[in-house]
């Protein structure tokens, strides 16, 4: 056992380690009785935590901590009181306000970032906040930003979530760009039932030797003093900027992993027995003892007051008000408050405006917006895969690339590296990176570069970024813009470049959809997507992005598209089409075929975005035509016509002389020979053929 250093804060200490545990019983005894409904105890890591608390800084450093790190709740001055509220579901939780289980923690003042319950995935937010801290500490005059040039990001996970391929992403970030982020791994070795010999050939500090610029530790985490001297020499170097470090502790779990489990199901007795020797709250009260700085008695009455002021604060939990039902839906979404002044620009496509000003294609509009954006707001970062122009030693002599479709040209040219750059070819680093910056107070704008790829970032997207908002009550929040290229009708593109699947993510609350089909369109959405603070998925149709028709005079920068506002881009009497995306002018061009050849009028809708969608402007055209034909480019069976259809079933009924229609893909993938592709997507005849069957009934 290592000498215990600094008397008053081990015994100090120790006294928080005796109040966690309490917690832990007080909360498992509370779960019993069904005033506290899921329970899971940081029994085990208690000196570990506590050692480390000590050198970190709450409100100055950042943290992104794991379910079991209560003690280190407590080092960092939250209270007993404040812990339980969570475990009892209080509307007065700090945290969550009654929205998350117990051990999910999120305290703003405490710079404590609201926590999820995927294993692994806070590792890449936690890389980002850092990488914000970096650019801010150089700009601050940034308002509403704040940053330390040495603090640092506490990220904490078990040894079970280092399987995760996020954990092992952040780290290549982290040690790409000698970040100060301090990998804190908590190892009982169970996750779960599972033992660590069944998740990997080695122990993570012998796995993670290969990353060059990370300090590897190893510490027994049941030994304070230990930990307390590996802390005052590792945290320094993190807080100095050399670079990021990772201290494997080996800790152990006296109680079972939560209350749904039993471990004694699956652990020997005599391991169970030997692991007992080793906790913490009986190692701590050792050394104390042995260094003459505790009596047995005043060992027991620490462990006595612990249990008395848990019970208080229990007493003050069940006391306090739950939510009210009508809450549920707040701090989903908060949408910016902007109008369409359509006397900005001219209303229809087509050549230059009347003034001269050329117009711009639907690339160009994106890129246009991009630099303007830019240059108005410093907070705004452009990054991803292939996005940057070229090294910078060679931009001078080089053109530049500014990704695959030439969206981001340039940007790196005007605003230099640390405003537009590119990412390691990994989704999910990209977007999780971005949540860690918006945490921050940044705007990031990161693009993946196809949508058939942007599966890997799908739990930064849906389970992080999206519920950020919601899960912490609105003390948090994520302002970012992901832009997506999607969309077929390429000829060549195939199952990897050609797909759609927009109604995938139109069903996660708390993510907003852009899918604009005309360059006015894309720079008045983009242009309110960088106003929002909340995660939006900016679709961009691949398709259009040159498509003459798509063409539009670049709107002055006071012209904004609003979420949830839709626009008729041609009138009709006797049809109503809901479209969005690249079948917009397949559906304005089958709407011409119908009018040459039955002199019927079809009216078609853009709804422009599909989260939130304009049901207001749908039921009035509806209600005039007596028809609804969705029309999409994404396969037919849970698209997001569904949604659209589904709606106005319900909402229409009576205005509805026909039944609703729909026409999108075939229910397959989209395939690479061209004759095939066409057969698989929506085309002209198919929506002029469904007009037409809709209006002969």
């Amino acid at each position: 056992m290592t000498a215990v250093p600094h008397a008053e804060e081990a015994i100090a200490d120790f006294r928080l380690a005796c109040i966690s545990r309490a917690l832990d019983d007080r909360e498992i005894a509370l779960q019993k009785q069904t005033r506290v409904f899921f329970q899971i105890s940081g029994a085990g890591h208690e000196a570990l935590l506590l050692g480390l608390a000590r050198e970190l800084r709450p409100g100055y450093d950042w943290f992104f901590p794991y379910y079991r790190d209560q003690a280190l709740m407590l080092g960092l001055g939250i209270s007993p009181a404040t812990i339980l509220l969570q475990a009892v579901g209080s509307s007065e939780d700090p945290s969550s306000g009654g929205r998350q289980m117990p051990a999910h923690w999120g305290h703003a003042e405490q710079h404590v970032v609201t926590q999820s319950s995927c294993t692994g995935s806070q590792c890449l937010p936690a890389v980002g906040c850092a990488e914000a801290a970096r650019y801010l500490s150089r700009r601050p005059h940034l308002a509403g930003t704040s940053a330390h040039g040495d603090e640092l990001t506490y990220v904490s996970l078990g040894e079970g979530a280092t399987s995760e391929g996020d954990f092992w992403e952040s780290l290549n970030t982290a040690c790409t760009l000698h970040l100060p982020v301090l990998f804190v791994v908590a190892d009982n070795g169970y996750a779960i039932s599972v033992p660590a010999v069944d998740q990997a050939p080695a122990p993570v500090s012998e796995l993670v030797r290969g990353f060059r610029g990370l300090d590897v530790y190893t510490v027994d985490g049941c030994d304070y003093a230990a930990v307390r001297q590996l802390a005052a020499r590792a945290i320094p170097r993190v807080r100095a900027g050399v670079g990021p470090a990772l201290i494997h502790a080996r800790v152990t779990r006296p109680y079972s992993h939560s209350a749904a489990d039993t471990q004694s199901k699956y652990r020997p007795a005599a391991e169970l027995a030997e692991e007992a020797l080793r906790d913490p709250l009986l190692t701590m009260a050792e050394s104390l003892k042995t260094a003459g700085l505790l009596t047995p008695s005043e060992a027991d009455g620490y462990w006595e007051e612990a249990k008395s002021i848990v019970a208080d604060a229990a007493r003050t939990a069940l006391a306090a008000a739950r939510p009210e039902p009508c809450s549920v839906a707040d701090h989903v979404v908060a949408l910016p408050d902007v109008e369409e002044d359509c006397s900005l620009v001219d209303v229809h496509p087509g050549g230059a405006r009347a003034d001269g000003i050329d117009t711009v294609t639907f690339g160009e509009s994106i890129n246009l917006t991009l630099h303007e954006v830019m240059a108005a707001d410093e907070r705004v970062r452009v990054f991803g895969e292939d996005v940057a122009d070229a090294r910078e030693a060679l931009l001078a002599n080089v053109e530049g690339k500014g990704g695959v479709f030439g969206t981001t040209h340039g940007l790196q040219r005007e605003f230099g590296l640390a405003r537009c750059y590119n990412a390691p070819l990994a989704e999910s680093n990209i977007v999780g990176r971005a949540v860690g910056q918006a945490l921050r107070g940044l705007h990031p704008a990161p693009e993946i570069q196809f949508f058939d790829y942007i599966w890997p970032a799908m739990q930064q997207i849906k389970s992080e970024a999206a519920t950020i908002r919601w899960r912490s009550n609105g003390a948090f929040s994520v302002p970012m813009v992901i832009r997506v290229p999607i969309g077929g009708y390429l000829q060549g593109g195939a199952i990897w470049h050609s797909q759609s699947g927009e109604s995938i993510f139109a069903h996660i609350p708390g993510l907003l959809i852009a899918f604009p089909s005309r360059a006015r369109d894309a720079a008045g959405l983009l242009r309110t997507a960088f106003r929002c603070e909340d995660p939006v998925l900016f679709l961009e149709h691949k398709h259009l992005l040159r498509q003459p028709y798509a063409r539009d005079p670049f709107p002055p920068a006071e012209y904004l598209v609003p979420f949830g506002r839709g626009a008729v881009r041609r009138p009709g009497r006797d049809l109503t089409i809901v479209t969005w995306g690249a079948t917009v002018e397949k559906s304005l061009a089958a709407a011409t075929r119908v009018h040459a050849e039955l002199d019927r009028e079809v009216e078609v809708i853009d709804l422009r975005s599909l989260i939130p969608w304009d049901r207001e402007l749908v039921a009035d055209s509806v209600r005039r035509t007596g028809r609804l034909l969705v029309v999409h480019e994404d396969v037919v069976t849970c698209g997001f016509g569904a949604e659209v259809a589904a709606w106005a079933a319900d909402e229409l009924f009576t205005d509805l002389r026909a039944p609703i229609r729909r026409v999108g893909a075939i229910d397959t993938h989209v395939a690479y020979e061209p004759t095939l592709e066409e057969v698989i997507l929506p085309q002209v005849a198919d929506i002029a053929a469904a007009s037409a069957s809709l209006m002969s009934t």
